[in-house]
């Protein structure tokens, strides 16, 4: 079927085409080091979209490949960056619209200049309008975040209103605290007396080792027995364990090799003895750190392994002077983090219209609702099935 939405917004049979094909641009078309120096000037941090991380994405992750940019440049410099696919397809919904190309973790708020903000978000909306686009969904965006707030900005001052599609809390954690202060004050001495009774009977397999691989050379082994880790336990039995699929075991080892050579990922494993027992991928961006993924060997299971290596991973991040903050990157009321890390901030999708008074706006806002009703509903058959 042709891609309706992408036909109109992209390529229209007219003498904009040339235009319209500089607004909206490959992936690949962004000049690295001018991405990773906008990174280092984003002005709010996320790990998802590094170059690194993204351009992997795009390039073999399961359904999430041949993603777009949108881009603002101050002369030469890159000050504003929003990868892009069309809603076409996304929702397969035949209206021009543009949608954030999802990079597989929970994070799509765009890398937009400390520097140059408003003039940034500005020119970021002005792109997208000239893709044809009458609208952006913003997915995954911290609602209370610095980008949020210069997108914001712009629009009030064009009279133009944003809509809240859906939202929900979830956690992070202040990394500016002593990491024991923190985890008896959001655990309680009972709770933490009960996991070190635990780790006390995990011992009995091997002297418990808490390793931490950032380097190239270490990355690698960690990330297979990450991977392993993973596909043997609960997603290895759904079939949604990243290395069950060549595309996404292709992205994850190729992201994970990128950003370990700037230093940008960690790979941390929970051994008893000679067993890893827990593993998790750790990305790394600014002030802030954040929790990819996490997988655990199920035969120790009643010695909660994951929740010992988030333990010991949350000391870490707490002694570590380059760290402020870590994004759990996690569902709403998540069992095992929550109760952990004790901060909160919202994350949601937003509707951007990018014209006033546009009734195609309120045609993309009816679609994206109907989508979200049809696609709750479908979950819960699902979940009604495996009772």
């Amino acid at each position: 079927m042709v891609d309706i939405a992408h036909q109109a917004a992209i390529n229209p049979a007219s003498a904009k085409h040339a235009a319209t094909a500089r607004a909206r641009v490959p992936l690949t078309a962004i000049e690295p080091g001018q991405w990773r120096t906008l990174a280092q000037r984003a002005i709010e941090p996320n790990g998802y979209y590094l170059p690194g991380w993204e351009l992997a994405v795009s390039a073999t992750a399961r359904g999430r490949t041949d993603a777009s940019a949108l881009s603002a440049y101050d002369g030469s410099r890159l000050i504003g960056l929003m990868p892009v696919i069309s809603l076409w397809r996304a929702w397969k919904i035949p209206l021009p619209a543009l949608v954030s190309a999802h990079p597989y973790g929970t994070l799509c708020s765009p890398l937009i200049d400390r520097d140059a903000p408003i003039e940034a978000a500005a020119r970021l909306l002005q792109q997208a309008r000239a893709t044809g686009a009458h609208a952006l969904v913003l997915n995954d965006v911290a609602l209370d975040g610095a980008a949020m707030t210069a997108l914001s900005q712009i629009l009030n001052r064009d009279g133009l209103k944003p809509r809240l599609l859906n939202s929900y809390i979830r956690a992070s954690l202040d990394a500016t605290q002593d990491g024991e202060t923190l985890l008896r004050d959001a655990l309680g001495t009972k709770k933490l007396k009960e996991l070190r009774r635990q780790r006390h009977r995990l011992e009995e397999h091997g002297a418990i080792v808490f390793d931490v691989a950032r380097s190239p050379d270490e990355i690698g082994p960690a990330l297979e027995t990450f991977l392993q880790l993973e596909a043997s336990g609960w997603k290895g039995k759904r079939g949604t364990a990243l290395v069950q699929h060549a595309g996404d075991a292709t992205f994850i080892r190729r992201a994970v090799s990128a950003l370990a050579e700037t230093g940008q990922c960690e790979i941390v494993t929970l051994r008893a003895g000679a067993t890893p027992v827990a593993a998790g991928i750790v990305l790394r961006h600014q002030d802030r750190a954040f929790f990819f993924k996490l997988g655990i060997d199920e035969r120790f299971a009643r010695y909660s392994p994951g929740v010992q290596l988030t333990l010991e991973l949350t000391r870490r991040l707490c002694a570590d002077p380059a760290i402020a903050s870590a994004d759990s990157t996690a569902s709403a009321d998540h069992p095992m983090i929550n109760p952990i890390w004790r901060g909160r901030f919202a994350v949601g999708d937003v509707l951007i219209p990018l014209r006033r008074n546009d009734l195609i706006v309120a045609l993309v806002h009816g679609a994206l609702a109907a989508h979200g009703i049809a696609y709750a509903a479908a979950r819960r058959a699902v979940r009604l099935l495996r009772k």
